[in-house]
């Protein structure tokens, strides 16, 4: 489909949402890092826990962009 359509479904609520969705998804990951930093896991397990979360934040990102064009990834 043209990108032209999807335009169309970004309202001004939409985009609200998103930036939301940025906010909430940013300050949760900054306090689960902290958490793990404040922890003090050995340094490998320490490395896993950071990538895991930021991928888990990454899908979260990615989930919120695509409904804000009408298709999620996934459905809560």
């Amino acid at each position: 489909m043209p990108i032209c359509l999807y335009a169309a479904a970004l309202t001004g609520r939409n985009i609200l949402l998103w930036l939301i969705y940025i906010i909430v998804a940013g300050l949760v990951w900054w306090l689960l890092s902290w958490l793990v930093d404040y922890c003090g896991l050995p340094q490998p397990f320490n490395k896993v826990a950071k990538v895991i979360l930021a991928v888990v934040a990454v899908l979260f990102l990615i989930n919120a962009i695509m409904s804000a064009v009408g298709s999620p990834l996934m459905t809560w």
